[in-house]
């Protein structure tokens, strides 16, 4: 099933990141930071069908080592807060081979970022999967925001462009400084730039596809630019798809499961829409001025017609209660037609509508809270093993016991550098407040969907009443053909 994604984001600082752990991540290898003073390892992933780096001519070759291109990275930048780079997600297509896939990944990078001058770090992945999963190969790529200049140093961001005043003359602020705008040297983090890489892409894939032959197209345009009323599902990845496939939901999927529903759902309402629509074209084709009918009506007609079927006096009975019930709710709604009935569904779907969307919120704020405590977690666990680390004054035995609680320190000081805004004056964190926010959404969500069971509920019972009407109105409608064709005849 071909498919296209195409995401990316910035490798920051101010988000606790790491331009070597991303990389070591992706690479899946050992590499040393020299900024923190940390080993990132994970040599272990598996998934890793290759790895590589592209760099322009003028870059250092020394830079083809990827410990040392992502150190002098983080080098040449030194606020706390920098951006260090751009980080792509791809997707790559089943219904190519291995080598298909890398030739494309191998030519869309030399044509589209080496061409600009960008530093180039690839990762092709190619996750396994569980029995009856779908594979999902895809690539990773890592380009520093700063570019190289010619001379093979680390460039500018930006420069400075100043505000003129009539006379040419530099436009000063109330401190009596230059007013400047500061403009990318570079087009790579611009939207226009994006969208011609997402589109090449496409266009790589599709010629491949035409090439084999392959009636199977991808659509670099978002569902609303291409004019479908579809809402897109979110990328899920390789960790998320196989949490997934062993049974274990995720947000993301739980996410997507309900968007997919939602999809269902539209198409059924375009479906039915289109129906009735259909219906009442037909209705005005046959009859001029044809009158509305009664829903109370056509569910009397529905209800005579069960009766004559039914095969004992307490199915009958049954029948007229179930009308009757029927007919004091309409009553009581005030729905008298077909079009009232589907207006007053339309606002409930709405009101089901906007409890979704208030959930959404509650589940996004959720997971935040519940990564914050995980986060917590590791630094109340790892806090003491660091204290005892620092006590201990041989070199040997302070080595042996940092190796031996490797993995305990390394959570701490990701946890360390995470939290490190939110802890009190007092150097504690709000660990009893997040918990109990956390509480009072799974309480608040856990209300929402409450309110959401008579909701569903009344759908499908309005949804019941418009089927039997529905019956009534087909049943007329053939009959009335019939007598006009017995009328032709005579």
């Amino acid at each position: 099933m071909a498919l296209f994604h195409f995401s990316v984001t910035q490798v920051k600082r101010s988000a606790g990141q790491s331009a070597i752990a991303s990389a070591a991540y992706r690479a899946g290898e050992k590499l040393y930071s020299e900024y923190y003073g940390e080993v990132s390892d994970y040599t272990r992933r598996g998934g890793v069908i290759c790895s590589g780096i592209l760099l322009p001519p003028h870059a250092p070759e020394e830079y083809l080592d990827r410990q040392t291109l992502w150190n002098a990275v983080e080098k040449a930048e030194r606020g706390k807060a920098a951006q260090l780079a751009y980080s792509f997600d791809i997707a790559l297509q089943n219904e190519f081979s291995r080598e298909e896939n890398l030739a494309i990944v191998k030519q869309f990078l030399e044509e589209q970022f080496l061409s600009r001058g960008m530093v180039i770090d690839y990762a092709i992945h190619e996750p396994d999967t569980e029995d009856g999963g779908i594979p999902n190969p895809h690539f990773h790529v890592l380009c520093p925001i700063r570019p190289i200049d010619e001379t093979g140093k680390w460039g500018f961001k930006q420069r400075r462009e100043y505000v003129l005043d009539e006379q040419g003359d530099r436009t000063l602020d109330e401190k009596g400084k230059p007013i400047f705008n500061a403009v990318p040297i570079t087009d790579w983090g611009r939207p226009e730039t994006l969208e011609t890489w997402r589109q090449a892409w496409a266009e790589l894939c599709n010629d491949k596809f035409a090439e084999k032959e392959l009636p199977c197209r991808i659509d670099h345009r978002s569902y609303e630019r291409q004019g479908l009323d579809v809402l897109p599902t979110r990328h899920e990845g390789p960790t998320v798809s196989a949490m997934e496939a062993k049974g274990l939901s995720t947000n993301k999927g739980d996410m997507n499961r309900w968007i997919k529903a939602t999809n269902k759902l539209i198409s059924l309402a375009k479906q039915r829409i289109s129906e009735l629509l259909a219906l009442l074209k037909q209705m005005r084709t046959e009859h001029s001025t044809p009158p509305i009918p009664l829903l109370s009506e056509l569910l009397m007609d529905h209800l005579t017609e069960r009766n004559a079927g039914a095969r004992s006096n307490k199915a009958k009975v049954a029948n007229l209660k179930n009308q009757s019930q029927i007919l004091n709710y309409l009553e009581a709604k005030n729905l008298s037609t077909v079009g009232e009935l589907m207006d007053y569904l339309s606002s409930i779907n709405k009101r089901i509508d906007a409890h979704k969307e208030t959930n959404q919120t509650y589940t996004s704020r959720m997971k935040e809270l519940d990564d914050l405590l995980r986060l917590c977690t590791y630094y109340t666990e790892g806090k003491p093993i660091a204290e005892k680390l620092n006590s201990i004054r041989f070199k040997g035995r302070r080595e042996a016991f940092k190796a031996e609680h490797d993995e305990v320190l390394r959570k701490l000081y990701m946890a360390q550098r995470k939290l490190k805004h939110y802890f009190t004056l007092e150097g504690k964190l709000p660990i009893a407040k997040w918990r109990k926010e956390l509480a009072a959404l799974e309480q608040k969500q856990q209300e929402t969907e409450n309110e959401m069971r008579p909701l569903y509920a009344e759908v499908k019972e309005l949804w019941k009443i418009r089927h039997m009407a529905q019956q009534t109105l087909d049943k007329q409608q053939r009959a009335t053909q019939k007598k006009t064709k017995g009328h032709e005849i005579g």
